[in-house]
């Protein structure tokens, strides 16, 4: 099997170095192109993956196209590329936000339809870290959907979602990252207030963050069980719980997340509508 990425970017050469270290697929079965040559050249040279041209080059060897480029690129990118994909018909994947399967069908054109599958990973992929929602559309076999979600467990943890719940994915998921990382650095900062050098509290909450969301991982208790067993009876911890509360913690943090979704309902309307 042969899975082709059309842009080598931060998140597409993170999946490529994932799948290749997890053994997904051997490096010489990965074939790449990018917009710069200089970029292309010193990525397949350090990964030991296949340089390719041109975007149509890769399109007709490859079993899977990882679409893996910015979303106002995909139609002048996809046009050109119709009658490549729609004679070789391989299983298109695209990991871009604000780009629809149906408009990825619209694009592409072919008839019966390509099996695509829309993929949402997040920022910690370049970690191996993600977390990635998968969704097909109707051409996509099941068989073809778990090659897509086993690609992605490779960078960290990929989930089938329905394609409708894809903002509230962006919202806890695609957009938390940033969230998480303000937590840890307002962690820090109580700390530095306190006396501790930033850079120390900043490992220490870091880790502190990390754990935490392992044990939620790695626990069959909700995280609400979890909390009271931190908290002990007029102890340090349900005094600072109690104070984060009485400062509307949870209900701006939801709020946040209500403002992710809403703002990414926008975008697609307006993408939509430019169409």
């Amino acid at each position: 099997m042969k899975v082709g990425f059309i842009g080598a970017g931060n998140m597409a050469s993170a999946i490529i170095k994932g799948m290749i270290a997890t053994a997904f697929v051997p490096a010489e079965q990965v074939l790449v192109t990018d917009h710069s040559p200089d970029k292309l050249q010193a990525f397949t040279e350090a990964t030991g993956t296949v340089a390719c041209s041109t975007s149509e080059e890769l399109a007709a060897q490859a079993d899977v196209v990882v679409i893996a480029v910015k979303p106002n690129q995909f139609e002048t990118l996809l046009t050109p590329l119709r009658d490549t994909l729609q004679r070789h018909r391989p299983l298109i994947v695209s990991i871009a936000a604000g780009v629809t399967l149906a408009q990825l069908e619209a694009m592409i054109g072919a008839a019966p339809a390509l099996p695509i599958v829309r993929v949402m990973p997040n920022v910690n992929a370049v970690i191996g870290a993600s977390m990635s929602a998968v969704a097909g559309n109707q051409a996509a076999a099941k068989e073809e959907i778990q090659l897509v979600l086993d690609m992605f467990n490779a960078v960290g943890m990929a989930m089938e979602l329905d394609e409708e719940k894809f903002s509230i994915f962006i919202g806890i998921a695609g957009s938390s990252p940033a969230y998480a990382y303000l937590f840890i650095d307002a962690l820090a900062r109580g700390a530095l207030k306190a006396g501790m050098s930033k850079e120390q509290a900043t490992r220490i909450a870091a880790q502190a963050v990390l754990g935490s969301a392992k044990m939620v991982l790695e626990s069959d208790e909700a995280p609400w069980v979890l909390i009271d067993k931190v908290c002990s009876p007029g102890g340090t911890t349900i005094a600072g719980l109690c104070k984060l509360e009485d400062e509307g913690f949870s209900s701006t943090v939801v709020k946040g997340v209500e403002a992710t979704i809403a703002k990414d309902q926008e975008m697609l309307r307006s993408a939509e509508a430019k169409r």
